[in-house]
């Protein structure tokens, strides 16, 4: 019995630009589980949707509630670990710029441009002044250049596993830090703990390296068509991509929608 379907946004519930389609739309609001949204993405980024119920957003630092739109419960990194961490990254991934998530905004230092128009950040003149001016961080996001996801994630966690969880979601060049022991898996967990739901109730759906936890603590999961190898391999299962609305597929099918 499926009590909880927990599903990522980019290249899983969304199809390219961001849409949710009407097919997809139906499909969660006819289902009789909850959903929860489980994604890298701050709660701005969510807010249009016109989903209700729970999001867990930035990698499992924030838990959102979507029809008060707020944040209930927010994990930071300490300060002193942000400066140590970006410091570390510097000396081990070449031209390396940071930036970090505050939860309300994302704030850069100079040279930062892992993102494209539709995802805005402020650049301030100075990282120092970056560090001064968040009032919290609920994620690190590291960028470089020229540099590729899957081996700049293994330097990152081999040069600061031991302070922050290093993962990343197939942006180029795009590491996201979270606060050490975070995970979107850990932060489900924890919620569906308080619901009552165990690990055997819950189907979860992914395309990218951040989505692996939660498809290894799920009772039931679903690589996308789309999907990162690793996390292809990790998966026994495997859903239409996400331009075919797969996940919609998937859950029209168990649910005999």
């Amino acid at each position: 019995m499926i009590r909880l379907i927990a599903t990522d946004l980019d290249g899983t519930l969304l199809q390219p630009g961001g849409v949710l389609s009407d097919r997809t739309r139906a499909a969660l609001n006819a289902v009789d589980a909850d959903v929860v949204i489980v994604t890298a993405r701050p709660p701005r980024f969510v807010q249009n949707l016109e989903l209700t119920g729970t999001a867990i957003c930035a990698n499992g630092a924030l838990i959102y509630d979507l029809a008060e739109q707020e944040v209930t419960h927010a994990q930071t990194v300490p300060f002193d670990v942000v400066r140590k961490v970006a410091e570390a990254l510097a000396e081990v991934i070449p031209n390396v710029t940071i930036a970090v998530e505050t939860g309300l905004e994302t704030l850069s230092g100079p040279g930062f441009k892992g993102f494209g128009p539709n995802n805005p950040h402020r650049t301030l003149e100075l990282l120092d002044h970056v560090f001064e001016e968040a009032h919290q961080v609920v994620q690190m996001l590291a960028w470089a250049p020229d540099g590729e996801c899957d081996p700049m994630m293994e330097i990152a966690r081999e040069a600061v596993g031991q302070h922050v969880t290093v993962t990343h979601s197939g942006g180029t060049g795009m590491l996201e830090i979270c606060p050490p022991g975070v995970s979107k898996a850990a932060t489900l967990e924890s919620l569906c703990s308080t619901r009552g739901i165990g690990s055997h109730e819950v189907i979860a759906f992914g395309d990218m390296p951040n989505d692996l936890s939660v498809l290894g603590w799920a009772g039931t999961a679903y690589a996308m068509g789309n999907a990162h190898p690793i996390v292809k391999q990790a998966c026994s299962n495997h859903a239409p991509p996400n331009t075919e609305d797969g996940v919609a597929q998937v859950l029209e099918q168990l649910f005999r929608l």
